[in-house]
């Protein structure tokens, strides 16, 4: 069976379905400074680096708090409803230990921050995290999974990348990697070494390499 050299997986709408969360942060901080939050707003940040969503929330409301301090407020939130529990999308967690028992190393690739991403690093056991805040360029910045590649000592351009965001879909496709895009809250558009797909479930790791690296 032939397989990728490694998996980069995005983290938020891919693996675990925090978009709600997010989304509601941003509507409470929207609340306490009295102003409009629409569906269009949150949208507009999906797959964003958190930095950038912070400028964002700051210029849409008019707020006196940083973009660091708005990220800290968002993160804290976040991480209060992840301590419920972990949110996980259809056959990710499946594939993920697919991959695994096949050997394959496997990369978490999230502009979330290290914080955010550990309970989901210690319930899969990735090999390598490159986090938000170890990267000076966001997603759609190739250089999330450049470095991610480079970490884990493989090609980019054989490493399968698995999104759910345009976003997160053009950074991997930009860094050489074969992408399959499972879209979750945005449209995700058809492109060159990018498989578009309804859901994870159902599918292994070979099935989904069969797929994606015909594309």
């Amino acid at each position: 069976m032939t397989l990728p050299d490694a998996v980069l997986w995005d983290m938020d709408g891919t693996l675990i379905d925090t978009e709600p969360f997010w989304i509601a942060s941003e509507h409470e901080l929207a609340a306490e400074h009295d102003r409009p939050w629409t569906e269009e707003d949150s949208l507009a940040l999906v797959g964003s680096g958190l930095l950038e969503a912070g400028a964002y929330i700051r210029r849409r409301l008019d707020s006196a708090m940083t973009p660091e301090q708005i990220v800290d407020y968002m993160i804290g939130r976040v991480t209060a409803r992840l301590g419920e529990g972990l949110p996980w999308r259809p056959g990710a967690v499946d594939l993920v230990r697919g991959f695994t028992d096949a050997g394959i190393p496997q990369a978490l690739v999230t502009m979330s921050y290290a914080s955010l991403a550990a309970p989901v690093m210690e319930a899969l056991g990735f090999d390598v995290l490159v986090s938000g805040d170890a990267v000076d360029h966001a997603k759609p910045h190739p250089e999330p999974y450049l470095l991610a590649a480079r970490r884990l000592g493989v090609e980019p351009q054989r490493c399968l990348a698995i999104e759910d965001s345009k976003t997160g879909a053009t950074s991997a496709n930009a860094a050489g990697c074969v992408v399959v895009a499972v879209p979750h809250a945005v449209n995700v558009p058809e492109a060159t070494r990018r498989t578009i797909l309804r859901s994870l479930d159902g599918q292994t790791p070979g099935s989904l390499w069969a797929l994606a690296s015909t594309n």
